[in-house]
């Protein structure tokens, strides 16, 4: 069975980055979800993916990744921490980071270049989007981080509860 840890330290050395995620934020306080819209249900995510090589590193593949799925640009993203995770197969855990960052631009929806999906985007307040991403305490956790940082950051001091379609 798969077990997933959140750790807000930097990610050992000799351990595998297979996924880089953003937790975005606007001047308002609120964090952007990328929206998928099913035939049964709705998913709320991240915007992230995996890194590449050509990306230069996890700052690289978070901005990439950013624009690929949501075209969205950002100030410079701030690293938050990981989840640590263990498929409990034998198989060595891996690190799926975590950063943060403030929305400088949001564009025109666009097809994310790899699959050709065009997300939608929602912009909550941070507790609500942890609720949407039901991802339970590890991904509060995240998420609280997220919001601590950037609003230290760059002054915001609460979160508009009005939620917008972006």
């Amino acid at each position: 069975m798969t077990k997933i840890d959140w750790v807000a330290e930097a990610v050992p050395a000799e351990m595998a980055v297979r996924q880089v995620y953003c937790i975005m934020l606007d001047r308002e306080g609120r964090v952007m979800l990328r929206v998928e819209k099913k035939p049964d249900r709705i998913k709320y995510s991240l915007a992230g993916g995996r890194p590449e090589v050509y990306d230069n590193g996890i700052e690289g593949t978070c901005r990439r990744e950013l624009l690929e799925e949501v075209n969205t640009e950002i100030e410079t993203p701030v690293y938050i921490g990981y989840q640590l995770v263990n498929e409990g197969n034998g198989t060595p855990a891996y690190a799926q980071v975590r950063m943060a960052a403030l929305i400088r631009k949001i564009g025109k929806k666009q097809p994310d270049p790899d699959n050709g999906k065009t997300y939608d985007r929602l912009l909550v307040a941070p507790e609500k989007a942890a609720a949407l991403l039901n991802w339970g305490d590890v991904g509060y956790s995240q998420v609280m981080k997220a919001k601590e940082v950037i609003y230290r950051r760059y002054g915001i001091t609460e979160a508009s509860n009005t939620e917008e379609w972006v």
